[in-house]
């Protein structure tokens, strides 16, 4: 969807946004660096495979997707990150990566992290590395009425669980040699 039928969608409804050009951004970072906002307020879309059917999650761009809790709570057996070469295709005119988070205009199920519904406003790519489009968050959720998900995400900073770590020790536990017996 290039920027001018995503502005046409936004005018339609009568929302408030602004666009602003800058220079290429191809992550969240250079993004929020850009456009002098912080990384949490950038959303970050990401297409799914669902069983089978592709949907969008959004999120802000400083968090992670816990997958397995995903499933879990999408009651699914099968969700994955979707091959970009499967779905670009579903986003006529836009840049692989640059998709803006409308996915209720692509035919797709969005979903989103509950953390972003709790910001004010947004920011995200309007379907080029070089567009962007801010808005008030609540005129985002009501144009896209995605399904809303508590659980699922992990903020940037959070530990990995123990099982995760490499050194599956437990914190300050020494390796036990056996005691020789010698005074040194």
């Amino acid at each position: 969807m290039p920027i001018q039928q995503l502005k046409e969608f936004l005018d339609e409804a009568n929302v408030e946004y602004m666009c602003l050009t800058h220079p290429p951004a191809f992550t969240a970072q250079e993004l929020a660096h850009h456009v002098k906002i912080a990384g949490d307020k950038v959303v970050k879309t990401v297409i799914i495979e669902l069983d089978g059917k592709m949907a969008m999650l959004v999120m802000p761009a400083t968090w992670r997707v816990r997958w397995e809790s995903l499933s879990r709570i999408l009651d699914t057996d099968f969700v994955d990150l979707a091959d970009e070469q499967e779905f670009q295709d579903r986003f006529p005119n836009c840049e692989v990566g640059a998709m803006p988070p409308f996915g209720n205009l692509f035919g797709m199920t969005v979903y989103c992290a509950e953390p972003l519904t709790e910001q004010s406003e947004l920011a995200f790519a309007a379907g080029s590395h070089t567009e962007t489009v801010h808005m008030k968050t609540r005129d985002f959720l009501n144009l896209v009425q995605p399904m809303v998900l508590h659980r699922g995400f992990i903020k940037p900073g959070t530990q990995k669980p123990a099982w995760l770590l490499k050194d599956r020790r437990q914190p300050g536990a020494e390796s036990k040699q056996p005691a020789s017996g010698l005074v040194g």
